[in-house]
């Protein structure tokens, strides 16, 4: 009998998405869990039949891929199809609790929130926050969590049988580093370290909460909440003024230090829990980051003690740095009112928060931007080819980088991270041009694509319930592309396009 590949790849595709979809139904049991600690009955509703409906969803998926899955092998058109196909299928089906809690005008609006809480970006259209149930706010930080470390990584690294097959989904999700030989090993060292750190940073701001005058229930869930969103490096807040709520330096302390370590490589973190604290130094990533944030930071700090808005270091320290450094990581946590960036920070200031947040964090992280790897290989490129040019003709020349391990720095490196940085830089231009034509300054719509195309979250105040459906739905767009690093959002538009062109072929005949 001939197996229709076609068919079988379908298949495949819908069977791993199924129990994607399941793991994600089974996530929803931690906000039913708090909501129902705190007597929330209506969202505790809303919870199970959002569960339900994903559950029936994932069970039908199941079901129409079965036999796939034991007749087909994971190829790569398949673990990046499954990837970027899932993050579509999953902000539809958690996007419904967001609704049925009443908590948006539309459902677009919750949508944009879903893919802003997975992509780690940050960005809100959700209404009265400081009024916001504690189920649905669970919900929220846990989607930012779950979306940092990898939810098809979760999902899938105890359901694929062969190794392969789940590295092609794990490279999907924008990671490509092997901690251990496969990629079940891998997958859960990222969350063995990730809640070790979960507990770490929960009880430090729990416990700072308390000093600063919050009763202990509500800073435990204050702690939970701000460290998820540090570690992920999401920009999520439990109230509407963000970490300005907590008025506190040691709250803000706290914060950027996890927000700092939770944008670094997760083979970084394995390194260094291995012994190989030396790593952190050698790294060309880290060196690529350190370097870039100190830049950015005495810029504007410089820049803006300048013009006395801050007059003292720890003002400066608080309002620029701590903003600066939120940017970088693609954080998003913000100690200043939105339109201050505006009134406040200046062209030079706009700037220096611009070119920071396209940067971004490290690779294999939970942040997003270029990447520091990528503009370490670049500038290496760069000094190696000068040192080509001055050195004589005859001689044969290998140049390395330091990574985790030795690297060649050859072309098709230089390439890769150059293709990359170009996608990046046109959905930010694209996104430029699409605010500045529906009437915001163009340096508030910088600011704003930039944000959204480095999975940030920082707004200057473009991102509202009002901005218009065609920027809401752009900036979607932007996130989904900028999270998953494009490649597997391309393979998902060539498959789909393949499939069209069959069919109309077919027809055709």
């Amino acid at each position: 009998m001939k197996i229709d590949m076609k068919a079988y790849d379908v298949r495949i595709i819908v069977y791993y998405i199924g129990y994607i979809i399941l793991g994600t139904a089974a996530a929803m049991v931690l906000p039913m869990a708090t909501s129902l600690f705190y007597r929330e009955w209506n969202i505790l509703l809303d919870f199970i039949i959002s569960c339900c409906i994903s559950i029936d969803i994932g069970i039908v998926f199941v079901l129409l891929g079965k036999g796939a899955a034991n007749k087909v092998r994971v190829q790569w058109k398949h673990g990046l199809a499954i990837a970027s196909l899932s993050w579509v299928i999953l902000m539809f089906l958690c996007a419904i609790p967001y609704v049925l809690a009443g908590d948006y005008f539309s459902f677009l609006d919750a949508c944009f929130d879903v893919i802003s809480g997975f992509t780690t970006s940050g960005l809100i259209l959700i209404q009265d926050l400081d009024h916001v149930s504690m189920g649905i706010n669970m919900w929220r930080h846990l989607i930012t969590y779950i979306g940092g470390q990898g939810m098809v990584v979760v999902a899938l690294s105890f359901l694929v049988k062969d190794s392969a097959g789940g590295y092609k989904m794990y490279v999907g999700e924008g990671k490509d580093i092997e901690l251990v030989p496969n990629v079940k090993g891998t997958a859960k060292i990222i969350w063995i370290i990730s809640i070790i750190y979960l507990v770490i940073g929960t009880l430090a701001l729990w416990i700072d909460g308390i000093i600063i005058g919050l009763n202990p229930v509500s800073s435990f869930f204050h702690g939970l909440f701000i460290y998820m969103s540090s570690w992920s490096t999401g920009g999520f807040a439990p109230m509407s003024q963000n970490i300005m709520y907590y008025h506190s330096l040691s709250y803000e302390i706290i914060t950027l230090l996890f927000f700092i370590i939770g944008s670094f490589n997760f083979g970084l973190h394995y390194a260094i829990w291995q012994g190989n604290r030396k790593e952190i130094f050698k790294n060309i990533e880290t060196q690529s980051f350190f370097i870039t944030a100190i830049v950015g930071s005495f810029l504007a700090a410089i820049f803006l003690s300048k013009t006395h808005i801050y007059n003292n270091a720890i003002s400066i320290f608080r309002r620029v740095i701590y903003n600066v450094l939120s940017a970088h990581t693609t954080t998003g946590f913000e100690n200043v009112y939105a339109r201050q960036f505006a009134s406040d920070w200046g062209s030079f200031g706009i700037f220096v928060m611009v070119i920071v947040m396209l940067i971004g964090g490290s690779a294999c992280s939970t942040a997003g931007g270029f990447k520091g790897l990528r503009i370490g290989v670049l500038f290496k490129g760069l000094v190696c080819d000068v040192r080509k040019l001055l050195r004589s003709e005859s001689r044969v020349s290998i140049f390395k980088y330091h990574h985790i391990k030795d690297h060649i720095l050859d072309d098709r490196i230089i390439k890769s991270s150059s293709l990359i940085i170009i996608c990046y830089i046109l959905i930010f231009v694209i996104g430029t041009g699409i605010g500045t034509f529906y009437g915001y300054p163009l340096a508030d719509a910088a600011f704003e694509a930039a944000s959204v195309s480095g999975n940030v979250g920082l707004t200057i105040g473009v991102t509202s319930p009002s901005m218009p459906s065609v920027l809401k739905i752009y900036y979607i767009f932007a996130m989904y592309l900028g999270r998953l690093e494009f490649i597997s959002v391309f393979a998902l538009i060539g498959f789909a396009l393949g499939g069209i062109k069959r069919k109309w072929l077919e027809f055709a005949r």
